[in-house]
């Protein structure tokens, strides 16, 4: 049997129809009765979308029509539901967020016990059970179907100081990080991080200034956040901040801008982290791991500071698979989604952003010199089959080509889209001109024999 439900992070799907209230209620029953407690105790937390409250409603009574105890921990980013998890000892989390999707979309994702997102296998009895158990089919038809009763019924209460306990995780983490007089300006997306990430820097000494912090239940990532990230670049450049720091609606990742307007993304966040970890003693393993979509400038950068690096497919999941296998500490991709094993086992975008200013020992972000990033350009062409790539015989000689120009001094990545009929055309090189060629004349292959 397959995954139907589950893709690469939860359930998700537009609000109301493909994620109903009566799938949301068959999930929370489904994963509390997988948990193998007696009693399960399950956090809930959200993030400002509008259909969250009906979502959360519909999973905590299916929480308690397992028997177990739902927790509601209200509006919270995402990475806060592991470290609750290890604060109060949760037999699960369970996640309502659609992440950097619009606000019609949503979703539900799962931490078991451990503080790690369920494994294929763990979503896979979930979906099993969906199918079989009476009452707790994905459809909507067969939800009202008799069900056994557990031997009891479970309670659905408020978690109380919930984001207190998160913010107080960040201080004892960045206790030592001392932002008096820094100037900060913060873009929360209209989603979870709207609350928590002014108070942490504000509580560590920074001037903070917002925007997007004012969720309406729609606004969420309208136009603001990591994936619109231009609001707060025309931001920094009007203005006088020291740094911005832009987070996406679930808060579990970030990108800054430096006073200057210029972008720092994830590749460079990532390089900052990791020569800082390891002259503090705490980057295990002396690796990171990273995803095919890593800048070439970045792993120049850790062969010259003899650092190994660990590539990936596209994707958190598969980083965190990586840092597990290995024993390591760090990883992250280019969107801004870092992972510090040290803190959290999970993206952080607010933990990231004062990973960022530690590591900077109060240096101005627009003096980082931990890599030198190469002129990239990134085209989707849209193919009939993106399965066909990998017999397209005339774009493998035409890469080959490309490959031997550019060894030493660039790269090329021609890859298929996981979920749309495109394939991706990448290319690095020293010159934004000598890229930009490359990469024009590679799609121009693609689309000739695949489109």
């Amino acid at each position: 049997m397959t995954r139907k439900l589950f893709g690469t992070d939860g359930v998700r799907g537009v609000a109301g129809e493909l994620l109903t209230a009566e799938l949301a209620l068959a999930l929370g029953r489904a994963a509390s009765a997988n948990t193998g407690a007696e009693r399960p105790q399950v956090l809930i937390v959200r993030d400002t979308r509008e259909s969250g409250e009906m979502l959360q409603a519909a999973l905590a009574a299916g929480v308690s029509a397992a028997g177990g105890d739902a927790l509601l921990g209200g509006v919270m980013p995402t990475p806060a539901a592991p470290l609750l998890i290890a604060r109060y000892g949760f037999d699960l989390a369970a996640v309502i967020s659609a992440s950097h999707n619009p606000y019609r979309d949503n979703g539900i994702k799962f931490f078991a016990g451990d503080g790690y997102k369920l494994s294929d296998e763990a979503e896979l009895a979930i979906e099993r059970e969906l199918e079989t158990a009476p009452g707790a089919a994905s459809d909507a038809a067969s939800a009202s179907a008799p069900s056994p009763a557990p031997p009891a019924i479970g309670r659905i209460r408020e978690l109380r100081g919930a984001p207190e306990d998160y913010l107080r995780e960040l201080h004892v983490r960045f206790r030592d990080l001392d932002l008096d007089g820094l100037d900060v300006l913060l873009d929360c997306a209209n989603g979870a991080t709207y609350q928590v990430a002014p108070e942490i820097f504000r509580r560590l000494g920074a001037t903070v200034s917002v925007i997007a912090d004012a969720p309406d239940g729609r606004n969420i990532n309208a136009g603001c956040g990591s994936t619109h990230i231009h609001a707060l670049a025309e931001r920094m450049r009007a203005g006088a901040h020291a740094v911005g720091f832009a987070f996406d609606g679930d808060g579990d990742r970030m990108l800054a801008i430096d006073r200057h307007g210029e972008v720092v993304d994830g590749d460079e966040l990532m390089a900052l982290a990791v020569l800082h970890l390891r002259e503090r003693g705490r980057l295990s393993g002396n690796g990171v791991a990273v995803t095919v979509m890593t800048n070439y400038g970045f792993h120049s950068a850790m062969q010259r500071a003899g650092v190994e690096v660990g590539i990936t497919a596209v994707g958190d999941r598969y980083v965190l698979e990586e840092l597990r296998a290995r024993s390591w500490t760090l990883g992250g991709e280019q969107s801004g989604h870092i992972i510090d094993m040290g803190f959290n086992s999970t993206g952080d975008g607010i933990a990231s952003a004062l990973l960022t200013l530690e590591a900077l020992g109060g240096r101005d972000l627009s003096e980082r010199d931990a890599m030198s990033k190469l002129p990239q350009r990134l085209v989707n062409v849209p193919v009939r089959d993106r399965g066909a790539l990998e017999r397209a015989k005339e774009l493998d000689v035409a890469v080959g080509a490309a490959e031997r120009e550019l060894v030493g001094r660039g790269r090329v990545l021609v890859r298929s889209s996981g979920t749309e009929p495109l394939v991706r055309v990448m290319v690095e090189a020293p010159t934004d001109e000598e890229a930009e060629e490359v990469c024009r004349r590679l799609a121009a292959v693609v689309e000739r024999e695949l489109g």
